[in-house]
């Protein structure tokens, strides 16, 4: 089949079944753009209809083999691949000591090596072309760590870093990344299908990590933020010339940059005699 090259631009998303991977599929398809939609079972992405810029691919991103194929389906099918949208995760509550290590594992290896996996086989063609975006969805998690939530914030950790040095790295080849950073916005992430709740609870932890699951379960799906108006906001980053290295949504997520921001300045201060002590003794004049 001869490659279609005339849409403005192809989007791969990963997790396209629901949640933001959903709503973002639906809006670049409507404006035009093609979209290469995966989730596990391609079965789910049927609420995409059949538009003729709709490629619907299975996809388990912890396969880097099936990654691989998905990527070359996608640019034997557009041409090229214009947007990564590394969109697909879920979450684990439960206090860090309270979750398995078979709860650890599988988390880390769908939101940090699964969006490793992806990203390593959508970059060779961006690389090529000198041109791309790579979209990588963080969290507010991922700027701030709290009970209940710490291994999951520890995988949105570890996606700011990798997010970081990607765009270091890709800038001089003209491919952009860009780090999401959503709030509370009212999707099913707390809900079952999104959410692991570790069955372990230790009765320590009642005032903390417990009163977190508590929370999450009257917050769920009453979360003050948009999705629909976040997903303006990605089609904006992903028209943008000169995009941004990291992009906050929400004034949830931007009060915790401020809090953050007056805690670490407050805390070096506190404690900045200490950290210059460890330089060596500057040598004698």
């Amino acid at each position: 089949m001869t490659a279609t090259t005339n849409f403005p631009r192809v989007w791969l998303i990963t997790g396209a079944s629901r949640g933001f991977g959903l709503r973002i599929a639906r809006a670049a398809l409507a404006r035009g753009d093609a979209v290469v939609a995966t989730a596990r079972n391609v079965a789910t992405l049927a609420a995409l209809g059949d538009a003729p810029g709709l490629l619907p691919l299975a996809l388990d991103v912890t396969d880097e083999a099936q990654a691989q194929t998905v990527a070359q389906a996608a640019i034997a099918r557009f041409g090229r691949i214009d947007v990564l949208v590394n969109n697909a995760g879920f979450g684990l509550l439960g206090a860090v000591e309270e979750a398995s290590g078979d709860e650890v594992r599988r988390l880390y290896e769908t939101n940090v090596f699964g969006l490793l996996n992806v990203t390593r086989a959508v970059l060779p063609g961006m690389r090529a072309r000198r041109a791309g975006h790579v979209l990588n969805f963080s969290s507010v998690g991922g700027l701030r760590s709290g009970p209940g939530f710490g291994v999951y914030c520890s995988t949105k950790f570890a996606v700011e870093g990798l997010s970081e040095a990607l765009h270091a790295e890709l800038a001089p080849l003209n491919v952009h990344v860009t780090v999401i950073e959503p709030g509370y916005f009212r999707t099913e992430f707390l809900e079952s299908n999104s959410l692991v709740v570790s069955p372990r609870e230790l009765e320590d932890y009642a005032a903390t990590a417990g009163q977190v699951r508590a929370a999450a379960r009257r917050i769920s799906l009453n979360q003050p933020g948009d999705p629909d108006k976040l997903v303006t906001a990605v089609l904006q980053l992903a028209d943008a010339s000169t995009p941004p290295r990291r992009l906050p949504l929400g004034t949830d997520t931007l009060a915790v940059l401020d809090a953050r921001g007056a805690e670490l300045q407050e805390e070096t201060q506190a404690w900045r005699a200490v950290s210059a002590s460890t330089d060596f003794a500057a040598p004698a004049a």
